[in-house]
């Protein structure tokens, strides 16, 4: 594969190529034309993944660089042509399978409302066509433009929360190295000058997927050797994330200095994007001394070696074609076919019963409700026993789509902008109860006038699970074999004032006691409504 990558455009011509008379170039162009023609298809099957992909981009200014990856891959292409020409187009019905394992793959996708793995089976559908048509010498030459389309896929938001813990942590250490005294609460800091907080805008997110991008391309064209190329990728992921710690306490600093007049609001990101891209530049400028220019040499002799061909197999390449359109035509039929079978009436869902010593009780604890957004159902309710209060949220979705999902980066416990709850950190636990271990994600929330902890799971497929990734396959599996797609967030809450451990074991006897109450609720709410 690095071989062709290393050849110049302008390497070959047609009357250069012994053999390649007007008959020969016309049947490549056809086979152009029904590889293009294919790849159309590919899009208009799935023109609702594809759709998704461009929303994104227009709302998203981290993925707004989407829109440059395609005419870029095309690019990329046309500059490979002539050596395209000079190849022998011989169709792979071996890829066949793959493709149809990808497909299905983008069923599962479907099914389990993830987006993502949606966008990444499409996008990889691409190269499959490219070689069940035209063969592995073709994706050989065109491996990097048809990788390069894996950057139009939005993807990357999962990294979010770690870089802002991160941004925070180099932040806090080197304001207290600087002299400047901080308290710090989960991602919000406050110095004698002000209180800060690492939202998504300030995790460099963005920053790291631009560098990134513009990264791979710079070390494809300028350099040929792997281990160059790697090094100088690899400084594209790190500079963007130690610049954006650096950008960050800079930008305190400012705001500390100047008693807040400046770096705040819009100013700091103005800053952030300015800085941003003065380091990129230094980087890229340093980066350029080292290029590898094309050796003329080695292009000659692959010339010796590509040269030659006689006529593709139009017929081969035809049947290929409509193989491949026919295999990606029929992911989407079945999705429609499931998605109509899996409508459900909306589901009726109830408090569990009181259990144990714990009893309803009228009134909320707080004034805090989870931000899951439009479920099919919802209960919150407060629960006592003696002198200790706990809440509980349950959030009941059936039919999901766009908007009302229940596994989603959206559906939160505090939303970062909240003027009220912070959420101070999260951790993952495992407890043993007399049902069994209970997997579940522990939060502390600080309000302005208490604090509460927080336990959530969800459910899915009737187990109870931790992992949203096990969930997405849990709802996947659900779907395919007929039994729908309910599931549920759980959130039981308990106030404390200093002492965590005492909401700790208010929520131990709480869980203990109406866990199968709760278990009895979501099972009831799954069989009480009939299919339509």
């Amino acid at each position: 594969m690095d071989a062709y990558m290393k050849l110049e455009p302008g390497a070959f011509s047609s009357a250069a190529m012994p053999g390649q008379g007007p008959d020969v170039l016309s049947d490549r162009r056809i086979a152009a034309a029904l590889v293009l023609s294919t790849v159309l298809w590919l899009l208009a099957c799935y023109g609702d993944t594809v759709q998704s992909m461009v929303a994104i981009w227009q709302r998203s200014d981290t993925f707004a660089h989407g829109f440059l990856i395609v005419p870029i891959s095309a690019w990329l292409i046309l500059r490979k042509r002539h050596v395209i020409a000079a190849l022998d187009l011989r169709p792979d019905f071996l890829v066949l399978p793959l493709l149809g394992l990808v497909g299905f793959g983008w069923l599962l996708g479907q099914l389990a409302g993830a987006e993502v793995a949606q966008q990444f089976a499409v996008v990889l559908m691409i190269p499959l066509v490219v070689w069940a048509i035209l063969g592995a010498s073709v994706v050989r030459v065109l491996a990097f433009p048809l990788f390069f389309l894996f950057f139009a896929v939005p993807f990357g938001e999962f990294l979010e929360s770690p870089l802002m813990e991160h941004t925070a942590n180099f932040t806090v250490a080197a304001l207290k190295l600087t002299g400047i005294p901080v308290y710090r609460e989960g991602q919000f800091f406050m110095i004698p000058s002000g209180s800060w907080s690492v939202v998504e805008a300030c995790s460099g997110l963005r920053y790291l997927i631009a560098s990134l991008t513009v990264g791979v391309l710079f070390a494809y064209l300028t350099y040929r050797s792997l281990a160059r190329r790697t090094i100088f990728v690899a400084l594209s992921v790190i500079v963007p994330i130690v610049a954006n710690w650096l950008r960050a306490y800079m930008i305190v600093m400012i705001g500390h200095l100047r008693e807040m007049k400046y770096a705040v609001g819009i100013d700091h990101l103005i800053y952030g994007w300015l800085f941003f891209g003065f380091v990129m530049l230094i980087l890229f400028w340093i980066g350029s001394f080292w290029r590898e220019d094309p050796d003329p040499r080695l292009a000659a002799s692959r010339s010796l070696q590509l040269s030659a061909r006689g006529h593709p197999s139009q017929a081969a390449i035809l049947v290929a074609a409509i193989a491949v359109a026919g295999l990606v035509a029929v992911w989407p039929v079945a999705a429609e076919r499931l998605d109509t079978t899996a409508r459900n009436s909306p589901p009726l869902l109830q408090g569990p019963p009181p259990a144990g010593d714990w009893q309803t009780i009228s009134g909320r604890l707080t004034n805090w409700t989870p931000r899951f957004l439009s479920p099919s159902a919802h209960i919150q309710l407060s629960y006592g026993k003696d002198a200790s209060r706990v809440g509980l949220y349950v959030g009941y979705y059936r039919n999901q789509q766009q908007g009302a999902r229940l596994i989603t980066s959206h559906n939160t416990l505090v939303p970062s902008n909240d003027g009220v709850w912070r959420n101070i950190g999260e951790t993952r636990r495992t407890l043993v109860f007399d049902q069994g271990d209970l997997s579940l994600t522990e939060a502390r929330l600080n309000g302005r006038s208490t604090s509460l902890l927080v336990w959530r799971w969800y459910w899915v497929d009737g187990q109870f699970i931790v992992n949203p990734v096990w969930g997405k396959l849990l709802q996947a599996k659900s779907r395919l074999f007929g039994r729908g797609d309910d599931g549920a967030i759980v959130i039981v809450y308990a106030p404390y004032d200093n002492r965590p451990l005492d909401a700790e074991r208010v929520l131990r006897d709480f869980v203990g006691s109406m866990l199968p109450a709760i278990t009895r609720s979501l099972e009831h709410a799954r069989r009480a409504q009939p299919s339509l």
